[in-house]
């Protein structure tokens, strides 16, 4: 168990009490520490009731949108990037317990890694308090990325990674700059860069905001340029 584990105030951030805490301890354990408790039952749980909570959050949203419009939303709200990044936001990451061989190799930042413990948190959620706890937790988390999805907005950090791509550049490289505030309501300065040294900062009350509001920055910059 990592030194920083506070069950306490995940549980603040995540807007949720387990009535059984093993099911979360279980949600945050990774195969890597061996023995036969790890999330890989939890995570098989809630891919699909996520996958549930966001098709029918879709299919209420886009009445007249056909299938195929719906399947190409699904999939970017349901994406290891995205998952990676909520787990990051309600800091699943500093939580997860890792074996130490995973830990040295860096399994806290994999985005794989926080893509099946976000799964796993929502599948313990699931068990512990049924469909409602889990669609409160996914609906908040998701809500942002809802709107865009029904204003038809560009994602700031899609965008960014595009115009780099289009011209022969590396993706963007994202890093926190600083981080204050208790867990329960971080802020997050981050930095972005791309290959020809342009730079960008955002400041948000999670790191997914804090990354689309320095991605924004830095695309108005380049595309003014």
């Amino acid at each position: 168990m990592p030194a920083e584990q506070d069950i306490g105030a995940l549980e603040r951030r995540l807007g949720y009490h387990f009535a059984n805490p093993d099911l979360l301890q279980e949600a945050l354990t990774h195969p890597s520490v061996g023995g036969n408790t790890n999330y890989q039952r939890l995570e098989f749980l809630g891919d699909r009731v996520l996958g549930v909570i966001v098709a029918e959050a879709l299919f209420k949203a886009f009445g007249n949108v056909k299938e195929g419009s719906l399947a190409r939303r699904f999939a970017s709200l349901v994406k290891r990037d995205t998952l990676a990044d909520v787990a990051r936001d309600v800091g699943l990451d500093r939580q997860l317990v890792l074996g130490r061989g995973a830990d040295d190799e860096g399994g806290r930042r994999k985005p794989a890694i926080l893509a099946d413990v976000c799964e796993a948190v929502i599948g313990a959620m699931y068990l512990d308090g049924g469909i409602d706890a889990a669609r409160q937790f996914v609906e908040r988390e998701w809500r942002t990325l809802l709107v865009e999805e029904e204003r038809g907005a560009r994602d700031p950090k899609s965008a960014l990674q595009e115009w780099a791509q289009a011209r022969g550049f590396a993706p963007p490289v994202y890093e926190e700059m600083k981080r204050v505030g208790p867990d329960h309501a971080p802020r997050f300065v981050v930095e972005v860069r791309l290959a020809n040294g342009q730079s960008a900062t955002g400041e948000g009350g999670s790191k997914r905001k804090a990354e689309s509001a320095a991605a924004k920055s830095l695309l108005g910059a380049v595309e003014n340029n």
